[in-house]
């Protein structure tokens, strides 16, 4: 199951002003929706909340959501800070089963940037989508998903359709999306029109 297991209490007044009287309180206030049931206020402590958060697992991870003796598979799908303070300002969590499928945003990243020819010649990565959204069970969320650039040359194109997924996940847009490029630099476009024009 989860790592991660939040502590919570269910808050008596909502709106602005019970959020404001939960800060006071040394809580961040949130609301668990989802599934069949009501939406509910939660609160859970600062610094429990805040020691979740900077795990890096909280945000689109399968998280415990405990309440006195009950506990529960939650996602933690946003969480706001303070524009100031860069405090947690307020959660959003969401219901589901532990194995039910899901939709889910999962960041993408690239390795071996060294092995690819066109960068190497000077090119450059355009990384249209920093994640994908994929569709997968709710106890098997990819921490991300990794792309291998190695002979990807100038005027390539990386697509959806041709990121490696985990069994049992797929992507939930179209294959054709595109997820990010490698074009040439403008010194190196520079250089081949001189070359054309010389010709």
């Amino acid at each position: 199951m989860a790592d991660i297991i939040l502590n919570v209490e269910v808050r008596d007044r909502t709106g602005t002003g019970g959020a404001r009287a939960t800060r006071r309180e040394g809580k961040v206030p949130g609301v668990l929706y989802g599934g069949a049931k009501d939406p509910v206020a939660i609160a859970v402590k600062s610094n429990e909340f805040r020691k979740a958060l900077y795990t890096g697992k909280l945000l689109g991870h399968l998280v415990t959501l405990k309440y006195g003796e009950e506990t529960q598979p939650v996602i933690a799908k946003a969480v706001d800070m303070h524009p100031v303070t860069d405090e947690p300002w307020h959660f959003d969590l969401y219901r589901v089963d532990e194995h039910q499928q899901i939709r889910i945003a999962v960041p993408v990243h690239f390795r071996n940037a060294d092995a690819s020819p066109g960068l190497k010649r000077g090119g450059t990565l355009n990384v249209v989508l920093h994640e994908v959204e994929l569709s997968c069970p709710a106890d098997h969320i990819p921490e991300e998903i990794i792309h291998d650039l190695t002979g990807l040359d100038i005027g390539e194109t990386i697509r959806i359709s041709s990121l490696k997924l985990p069994a049992g996940v797929t992507a939930a847009a179209s294959g054709n999306l595109v997820v990010a490029t490698v074009a040439g630099s403008a010194a190196a476009a520079s250089a081949a029109n001189a070359e054309g024009a010389e010709a």
